[in-house]
């Protein structure tokens, strides 16, 4: 799996949002530098785990619609009018 890159804008949101996180709850103040560091660290860390979760979930969301497809197909099939089920 290739790394996970992010649009620029989003990754500026997200090293603000570690910046105010570290703030926030460690009383800490934290540069860009080091948030940087820190979502990359959590990005090679997580993110493949994140990703294979996210992957299950579409499995499933998949199979649940190929079921409700093949439920209505069936529902087209049609009876003949010689030969009742």
């Amino acid at each position: 799996m290739q790394p996970l890159k992010l649009p620029r804008d989003t990754r500026e949101l997200l090293i603000a949002d570690i910046q105010q996180f570290f703030e926030m709850e460690r009383g800490e103040r934290i540069g860009e530098l080091a948030a940087d560091a820190v979502l990359d660290f959590f990005l090679k860390s997580a993110g493949p785990h994140v990703y294979n979760q996210a992957l299950s979930d579409c499995r499933t969301l998949v199979n649940e619609r190929m079921a409700g497809l093949e439920e209505d197909i069936y529902a087209l099939e049609q009876r003949s009018p010689l030969r009742p089920r």
